[in-house]
């Protein structure tokens, strides 16, 4: 075993202070993120804030360590990702099929769903994380805190005066980038200036838009991302944007909306269809060229558990759950799951045919979990967990479970057996949501702790751990907003302003009727599948050729799903790291811990706005006000958003050139 092994294997790592710091972070950060999910269909990614949080309160315990600091942020960050349940779960409210969230049966769907994501990513980690170069820029960004938070707190005590200059300025260029990126998420909740800016313009007798989320964590997100990842969303967004919205648009009369409605309206409803269609096929072949590895992973696993039990070390860093207890709770949680499906549909208008339905439904579980679990880590392996369009993923699995139990129950036209298995196939949906939801954080927290040396299966465990406060978290949340604001279309509803729209369990209730009532529009899925082909095809061929270009097929599909808000500026961070980075490698001697300061301040800009957006969403929470910190009212209209943008340049070019000269500065004073 080599010394930094040694080292590491006497840390205190998965200790009963981390679990219960973990605990109290997922209380807020959970509640949040429901909130936040319910009211505008996003939410945060916490490991990096859980992480802050965690250095900030363990330090003043005795044998702390980096590892430990990283059990905490696991936990609170499956936690908080399981909350992304509320995309499905609202959806049986807003068809009438329930009035509230029973609690148990919704614990029992969120920990069952949350513990398989953490199963079948136990395999796939070797395939995605050990053997991959995938950015992971989450993963990377939050192991980057715990590393620079650790060299800090260990140069204070005395106890590391070797390698400081190494991380000389690190801690100040995150300082820097968080309370930039907090102050300027602060100035967008007093409503003085605009933190997206949107038009839309008549492109001929159709119409388009440009849009752009002035968010610091996604020009951090770019800078970590690269410019490859970059150039394959924007090919996707001018694909969503610049030629399907003008087609379908073209002639279509905007009624009594704004143009700019209209036009996100025609995105939303029918364009987003087509990048579902193309994440589709892109998935599938995602698939198809990582199932070699994952294959390879699984012997890999079960070689060391072979190995471990036979007497011969093996690293910790390659110490996952043994293989065979995998593979014996993927099994047994087939049982609850067949109890919950039947029990859900056991006195409708469907139970004659419930038996068939609920054993296709459980091999559906099973297969589909695995083929989830490796597209969902990729993608947040691509991109990063907050902006990965979990959502689309969630789409397929609906349209897919929709078929599926339309052809084993047969067609019909009798409206309680449509609403019936309306509702049952939104339930199935959310148990392969809670793997979905896991798998694309887990991966994330794995890589961090590949980054900072911890022990595979304490870390799996500690997911568990997470999933199981987020399940027991979640539905009492769920049942408040429930009763305090109601859904859009369900029958508590409070009116415009307070009713929570739940925009993607709306969404996918809408699909599962359309499947059942035949009339979803296949043509706009088909021809999004037949670019994702094209753009397959043309990857393959750079990939052949002499280039060093690529086109990710899975990057180009989330640019043609997500918002253009989102999709330009991750770009746009992309070629701002870039450009640092060229500015960095021009110094041979020290450009390795000047690009090191890039990274650093691109993780500042994630960590100060989640953790803002976190603090804001419980400050929304607590007063039930969605814009509760205004001076101006609803802001002073496009004026904000040109105040925006060019506070927004004007402070990103700012933080970066503060930290070029401070690099500089830096490498000065340690060559003295």
């Amino acid at each position: 075993m080599s010394a930094p092994t040694k080292a590491r294997s006497t840390a205190r790592e998965l200790t009963g202070r981390a679990v219960v710091l973990g605990g109290l972070i997922t209380l807020v950060f959970t509640a949040a993120n429901v909130y936040l999910g319910l009211k505008v269909g996003l939410t945060f990614a916490t490991a990096i804030p859980a992480a802050v949080i965690s250095m900030s309160v363990l330090r003043y315990f005795r044998d702390h360590s980096i590892v430990e600091n990283n059990i905490v942020q696991t936990i609170a960050s499956a936690a908080g990702t399981l909350s992304a349940i509320v995309f499905v779960l609202p959806g049986l409210i807003m068809i009438g099929w329930w009035s509230g969230f029973p609690y148990w049966t919704t614990v029992a769907v969120c920990a069952i769903g949350g513990i398989l994501g953490v199963m079948y990513s136990i395999p796939v980690r070797r395939a995605l994380v050990t053997g991959s170069d995938l950015p992971y820029p989450e993963g990377v960004a939050a192991a980057e805190v715990l590393k620079v938070g650790e060299a800090a707190t260990d140069h204070e005590s005395g106890s590391d005066t070797n390698g400081v200059d190494q991380n000389r300025g690190g801690m100040r260029a995150i300082v820097v980038g968080s309370l930039g990126a907090a102050i300027f998420s602060l100035l967008g909740s007093l409503k003085l200036l605009a933190t997206e800016a949107s038009v839309a313009f008549k492109v001929g007798s159709g119409a388009t838009m440009l849009s752009g989320s002035l968010s610091l964590a996604l020009i951090g997100v770019g800078h970590l991302v690269g410019v490859a990842v970059g150039i394959a969303m924007l090919v996707g967004l001018v694909i969503s944007f610049f030629v399907m919205l003008p087609i379908r648009t073209w002639g279509v009369g905007q009624g009594d909306e704004s143009l700019l409605d209209f036009v996100d309206s025609v995105f939303s409803n029918e364009v987003r269809m087509v990048g579902a269609g193309a994440i589709a096929v892109a998935a599938i072949w995602t698939l198809a060229t990582v199932i070699g590895p994952i294959l390879k992973g699984i012997i890999a696993a079960m070689a060391s558990s072979k190995a471990r039990r036979g007497g011969t070390e093996v690293d910790i860093t390659e110490r996952d759950i043994p293989i065979q207890w995998v593979g014996l709770t993927v099994v047994v949680a087939m049982i609850p799951i067949g109890w919950l499906l039947w029990d859900f549909a056991a006195d409708s208008h469907i139970s004659d045919s419930l038996g068939g339905i609920v054993a296709v439904s459980i091999a559906f579980v099973l297969l589909i979990g695995l083929v989830v679990a490796a597209v969902c880590g990729y993608m947040a392996g691509l991109i990063g967990s907050s902006n990965s369009p979990i959502s689309g993923v969630g789409i397929l699995v609906v349209l897919c479970a929709a078929l599926l139990i339309k052809v084993t129950h047969g067609s019909t036209s009798d409206p309680s057996e449509i609403e019936a298995l309306v509702a049952y196939t939104l339930f199935t949906a959310s148990v392969v949501f809670g793997v979905a939801t896991i798998s694309n954080d887990n991966l994330q927290d794995l890589k961090t702790g590949q980054l900072v040396g911890a022990t595979p299966w304490k870390q799996q465990v500690a997911l568990i751990v997470g999933v199981l406060f987020g399940a027991a978290i979640i539905p009492p949340i769920l049942s408040l907003m429930n009763n305090a604001f109601g859904f859009v279309g369900s029958t508590n509803a409070n009116g415009a302003d307070g009713t929570l729209s739940a925009p993607q369990a709306n969404l996918m209730s809408t699909l599962a009727k359309g499947v059942f009532g035949g009339d979803l529009n296949w043509a706009l899925v088909g021809l999004g599948a037949l670019i994702g082909v094209g753009v397959i095809i043309v990857d393959e061929v750079l990939k052949r050729s002499t280039s060093t270009l690529r086109l990710p097929p899975l990057a180009v599909g989330m640019g043609m799903y997500l918002p253009m808000a989102l999709t330009l500026v991750i770009p746009i961070g992309a070629f701002i790291g870039r450009y640092y980075d060229k500015w960095a490698d021009r110094d041979a001697v020290d450009g390795t811990r000047k690009k090191r300061l890039g990274v650093l301040l691109a993780t500042g800009l994630i960590v100060g706005e989640s953790i803002y957006g976190v603090i804001f969403a419980g400050v929304v929470a607590a007063t039930g006000d969605d814009a509760p910190m205004s001076v101006l009212g609803d802001g002073y209209g496009d004026s904000a958003q040109l105040v925006g943008i060019v506070v927004f340049v004007l402070l990103v070019g700012g933080l970066y050139r503060y930290t070029q000269k401070r690099a500089q500065r830096d490498f000065a004073e340690m060559s003295r």
